[in-house]
């Protein structure tokens, strides 16, 4: 049983209910999920899937109880502590490392998101792998997964929270690779574990780093040391530099945002789990949770401007990320470089100041982003044979899909930040307050980032759903005119295979206009919370809101400045870019994947600098052949090369002198004892014992007379011995 430490606030220790004391049992629940259903899944009628759906729900009402809870308590203190439980897990000296919760509103709000989408994914999972043939093993997966998410968002200490993070890492690798194979699912999977590998050293630096300034590893204490903190400067930013890489690499930011558009080679659910609550929002929140390491570390002024190393790295990802979005044909792809820009706007947000802003996107961006791979997953589950390609199998798909279709528009007009859906009240606040801050630089950059985002959603709107059916969408289309049923494929891979399974006897069918239920109600209630989300903090008259800044307002320990007051006003640039966005991108799609003539077809291939931008995009700016063909062949052949001489010179060498001296020993043994000494003893014995045979065998006559004579004679010389002995 845990036990609850003393709080700093006695009002919050005695406002505390059940579910704030209980907070631990939602990673928990999970967690032994994950080994119930490794164990027993396969006996189970629903192969251990009903386990994992289970105890997502068991988690999601925990955490909706944590959340009313806190709430209330919000309601009744004005600066709500965090209320934390912890038991000591293990002692090293004088440091004492514990496990248990933490609960803030920062925290309070995680646990709703991951626990909620979580539930939804593997719902919706339960059609789109059925039938898979590591089917038990996914579910497993998938749920611990989570659970190590929600260890993350619980932990009260450095040191929990890095138990969770390396869980996700695990298991990231694990389900990226889950269809391992084919080559390029596997080559994936190592590419994501490696790549986040490396980042991940500098947690465990910054983490030393900041145990050896504060002398601590509890997350809430190293907060208020490091707002007040006077000390060397130099060390402080050497760990939030440490700290912050390990952030890139979970993330997906500039440089280390490679792996992230490849991890698409896993199954969708766990696409749109990985990009909208868990793994990459890690490193967000980690920036999040500890916000005055990295406000005090990483900001300085340059030229009178102000500068902080999030942001910047933020910002080129706003950028870059958005370019790469605009030639991927994958529509998983599209929605993997959005996501990494995204992540750009929040890491932007968090460095310009837009505490609030930030993890507010966290939250609008959740249910939006992880709508849109759902829509993905469900165009391919339906409607293009199993393809993901926009190009060759899509198009025309609106009229066939209605609720994919639907869900679809909503979520990206939330993406795009169009006014009144959730996105546009959580990103542009973050382009707001770049502004307000005098942070001019990311405030263009912010605007520069809406535009490229309209415009490449638009391209993937109208590739999928608009224009000509193409390929597997064609054949959907007018297989299903007549509304008939449509087998399906059982989903051991993503890929075109266009043959149509039986399990158990009997093939599977989709439903005649839209995908089964499993997939579309996820759909439906992500569309509806992409739609509504944002007026939980919506600024803007006439809703002025503030729900969620009241109660995330005390999640770091101190006071977060507050948001510069939004305007109408100040939004019309980001929504005039945002229609231009559309307007331009709409015409350019129509001209060149239309069906007339047009002198934009062929651009690229006529004009040779258009041609050679395209390459370089298409070729993701030469970053992956940098560190697969320099970087890494520069590390790992020399090291490689060094192995294989050690190997032959140094291993083998010893191997073949302890071989060479072996058999010489063999021979000595052999020669000089086996042969010389065992075998002349032995045959010596034989030899004697021949000879003295010979000697004896005359006394075998048989004749009694001679008997008598030696019997006589052995008589008289033991006679003649008692008198010698006894004189």
């Amino acid at each position: 049983m845990l036990f609850a430490s003393e709080t700093e606030h006695e009002a919050v220790a005695q406002a505390s209910g059940w579910f704030l004391d209980h907070a631990w049992l939602i990673p928990l629940i999970p967690a032994i999920a994950f080994f119930l259903i490794i164990m027993f899944g396969k006996k189970l009628p629903r192969g251990g899937s009903e386990i994992g759906i289970a105890s997502m729900l068991a988690s999601l009402v925990i955490s909706a109880g944590t959340a009313y809870q806190w709430i209330d308590l919000v309601g009744k203190t004005e600066h709500a502590e965090a209320v934390t439980h912890s038991t000591t897990w293990f002692e090293i000296g004088s440091l004492k490392v514990g496990i248990g919760s933490r609960i803030d509103g920062l925290a309070m709000m995680m646990l709703i998101l991951v626990a909620f989408i979580s539930t939804l994914v593997q719902i919706y999972s339960t059609e789109y792998v059925r039938g898979d043939r590591r089917y038990t093993h996914f579910f497993g997966s998938l749920t611990l997964f989570s659970a190590g998410m929600l260890t993350m968002v619980l932990a009260p200490n450095m040191v929990q929270l890095i138990l969770g993070w390396e869980i996700m890492g695990l298991c990231s690798f694990l389900l990226i690779g889950h269809w391992w194979e084919e080559r390029a699912n596997s080559e994936a999977a190592l590419k994501a574990f490696w790549t986040v590998r490396v980042g991940d050293m500098g947690l465990l630096v910054g983490t030393g780093i900041l145990l050896a300034l504060f002398g601590t590893l509890d997350i809430g204490e190293i907060n208020a040391k490091a707002a007040e903190f006077t000390g060397d400067h130099k060390l402080l930013a050497l760990g939030a530099v440490a700290l912050f890489i390990a952030c890139i690499g979970k993330s997906g930011q500039f440089p280390l945002h490679t792996w992230l558009p490849d991890a698409m080679a896993g199954p969708t659910p766990v696409s749109s789990l990985l990009h909208s609550s868990t793994m990459v929002v890690a490193g967000v929140f980690l920036v999040a949770r500890l916000y005055p390491v990295f406000h005090t570390g990483l900001d300085i002024n340059l030229a009178g401007h102000h500068f902080n190393l999030i942001a910047v790295i933020g910002g080129i990802t706003v950028l870059i990320a958005a370019g790469l979005a605009f030639v991927q044909n994958d529509i998983k792809k599209v929605l993997a470089y959005s996501t990494v820009s995204q992540l750009g706007y929040m890491m932007m947000g968090l460095g310009v100041g837009a505490w609030m802003p930030a993890v507010f996107h966290i939250f609008t961006h959740a249910f939006f982003k992880c709508c849109l791979f759902l829509c993905a997953g469900s165009v391919a589950h339906t409607g293009s044979h199993h393809s993901f390609d926009m190009k060759k199998d899509m198009g025309g798909l609106r009229k066939k899909m209605p609720i994919t279709f639907l869900t679809w528009m909503i979520s990206t007009a939330a993406l795009c930040g169009v006014p009144f859906f959730s996105g546009f009240f959580s990103k542009d606040e973050i382009i707001d307050s770049a502004k307000g801050n005098d942070y001019k630089v990311f405030f263009v950059v912010g605007l520069i980032g809406a535009f490229m985002t309209t415009a490449y959603m638009t391209r993937a709107t109208y590739l999928t759903f608009f224009g000509k059916a193409r390929g597997g969408a064609a054949h959907f289309v007018n297989e299903h005119e007549d509304h008939s049923h449509e087998p399906a494929h059982d989903e051991g891979h993503d890929s075109d295979d266009h043959h149509a399974p039986v399990v158990h006897g009997k093939p599977l069918v989709f439903a005649p206009d839209d995908s089964p239920w499993q997939i579309t109600v996820p759909l439906i209630i992500l569309g509806a919370l992409a739609l509504v989300a944002g007026y939980l903090n919506a600024a803007a008259k006439p809703f002025e809101t503030d729900y969620f800044h009241r109660w995330l307002h005390s999640s770091i320990g101190v006071e977060i400045p507050e948001a510069p007051h939004f305007e109408w006003m100040n939004a019309v640039p980001s929504i005039a870019l945002v229609a231009a966005g559309f307007i331009v991108s709409l015409l350019i799609c129509k001209a060149v994947f239309g069906e007339g003539n047009s002198p934009l077809k062929g651009l690229t291939q006529r004009n040779a600098i258009l041609g050679g931008v395209h390459k370089f995009l298409v070729n993701k700016y030469y970053l992956d052949a940098l560190y697969e063909k320099v970087i890494v062949r520069g590390i790992a052949h020399p090291i490689s090369a060094a192995a294989y001489w050690t190997n032959q010179h140094i291993l083998d060498g010893i191997v073949n002198a302890v071989g060479k001296g072996g058999k010489r020993t063999g021979e000595m043994v052999y020669k000089y004892i086996d042969q010389g000494l065992v075998d002349g003893v032995v045959n010596g014995s034989g030899t004697t014992a021949t000879h003295a045979g010979g000697a004896l065998q005359p006394v075998q006559s048989g004749k009694v007379n001679l008997y008598g004579a030696l019997l006589f004679g052995a008589a008289a010389v033991g006679a003649l011995v008692l008198v010698l002995v006894n004189s």
